[in-house]
C-alpha cells in the first residue's frame, strides 16, 4: 500500500484527537481510497469488508453515468458522480469527465473509487488532512459533491479563457490548430453539460430521497452543492452556444473567403484569356488580318489590351474582381 504507485490507501480519524492518518488495518469507520485498484486489492477490499465487488468495479467504467445504486441486502449505497479532468493529448490539453464511486458500507466503512487520479480527492488530502473525517461519511460525501461542483465552475472559466485567446489569434490568421482547439473545447462543453446535469440527479435525490441522514448542516451544504452546480450548468450551457455561434461565424467567413478568392481566379482566367485566344487564332498557318503589316505585331497587342480592358471593366462592374 505503500509502494511507489499507491493504488490503495486506507485512513483513519482518531475519536479523540480528530486526526486522519494512514492505517493499514481494515476498521469501523475507515476510508478506504482506491485508484486504479488491481484484481488482487478488490477481491482483498470485497473480501475484508463483505460487499459485492460490482460495486467497485461500476466505477471503473469510463462510460458509467451518475447515479445512486441502493443494495438493501447488505445496507451499501453507491453514488457515482462525474467529475472534471483535464488529461493531456499531444501538445494539447483537453477537458473531459470521468466517473467516481463513493460506497457507504453499512455504517462501517467509506470507500472512494476512480480510474486514476483526480483533483476532488488530492484536494480533499491536502493541509495533512485536516478537513478529513473518515468516520462523519455523510459530511464526507457532501465535501466531495460540493469541491465537484466548485470545480467545474473553475474549468470552465479556464475553458472560455482559452476559447477568448483562440478567437484572438483566429482574427488575425485563420490557422487550423487553433479551429481544432475551439472545436475541442466545444465537445467538452458538451460534456461538462451533460456531466453537470447527471450529478444534479443524484444531489436532487440525496437531498429529498432521504437516501443517507443528513444533520441541519449537512442538509446546507448539500444546498450550496446544488447551487453551485446549477450555476455551473447555466455557465456550460451559455459558453457552449456562444462557442457554436463562434464556430458557426467562423464557418461562414472561411467559406465567404473561398468563394471570393475563387471568384477572383476566374476573374484573372478571364483576362488571360482574351490575350491568349487572340495570340492562338493569329498564330494560325493562314491567310489573316494584319499578317503581310509590318506594324502587325503591335496592333495585335493593342487589340489584345483594348479587349482585356473592357473585360476588365465589365468584370469590374458585376463585383466578380
Amino acid at each position: 500500500m505503500k509502494g511507489e504507485n499507491i493504488m490503495l490507501e486506507i485512513f483513519r480519524t482518531d475519536l479523540e484527537t480528530n486526526k486522519t492518518e494512514i492505517v493499514t488495518k481494515y476498521e469501523k469507520g475507515n476510508w478506504i481510497n482506491m485508484i486504479s485498484p488491481s484484481e488482487d486489492e478488490i477481491m482483498d477490499v470485497c473480501k475484508n469488508l463483505k460487499i459485492n465487488e460490482d460495486f467497485i468495479r461500476y466505477a471503473l467504467d469510463y462510460e458509467e453515468k451518475a447515479r445512486i445504486d441502493v443494495e438493501e441486502d447488505d445496507n451499501t449505497i453507491l453514488f457515482i458522480i462525474d467529475v472534471p479532468i483535464r488529461e493531456r493529448e499531444g501538445d494539447s490539453l483537453i477537458y473531459t469527465t470521468m466517473p467516481i464511486g463513493i460506497i457507504f458500507v453499512r455504517d462501517d466503512y467509506l470507500i472512494t473509487v476512480s480510474i486514476k487520479e483526480n483533483s476532488i480527492i488530492q484536494d480533499l488530502k491536502k493541509n495533512d488532512m485536516r478537513n478529513i473525517i473518515t468516520y462523519k461519511k455523510s459530511r464526507f460525501l457532501l465535501q466531495i459533491l460540493y469541491s465537484n461542483a466548485s470545480m467545474y465552475l473553475n474549468l470552465l472559466k479556464k475553458i472560455n479563457k482559452e476559447t477568448e485567446i483562440a478567437e484572438y489569434i483566429l482574427k488575425n490568421s485563420m490557422k487550423n490548430k487553433e479551429l481544432l482547439k475551439l472545436l475541442s473545447l466545444e465537445k467538452s462543453l458538451v460534456y461538462f453539460t451533460t456531466s453537470l446535469k447527471s450529478n444534479e440527479l443524484v444531489m436532487e435525490r440525496t437531498l429529498r430521497g432521504k437516501i443517507i441522514k443528513l444533520y441541519e448542516d449537512d442538509e446546507d451544504i448539500l444546498e450550496d452543492a446544488i447551487i453551485e452546480n446549477k450555476q455551473a450548468i447555466e455557465m456550460s450551457k451559455t459558453y457552449s452556444d456562444i462557442l457554436t455561434s463562434t464556430m458557426d461565424a467562423y464557418s461562414s467567413i472561411i467559406s465567404n473567403n473561398l468563394n471570393g478568392v475563387m471568384k477572383f481566379l476566374t476573374s484573372l482566367t478571364i483576362l488571360i484569356s482574351v490575350p491568349t485566344l487572340i495570340a492562338s487564332i493569329w498564330g494560325m498557318n493562314v491567310e489573316l488580318p494584319f499578317s503581310r503589316t509590318p506594324y502587325g505585331f503591335v496592333i495585335l497587342i493593342g487589340i489584345s489590351l483594348f479587349v482585356a480592358i473592357i473585360a476588365y471593366i465589365w468584370l469590374k462592374r458585376k463585383d466578380m474582381i
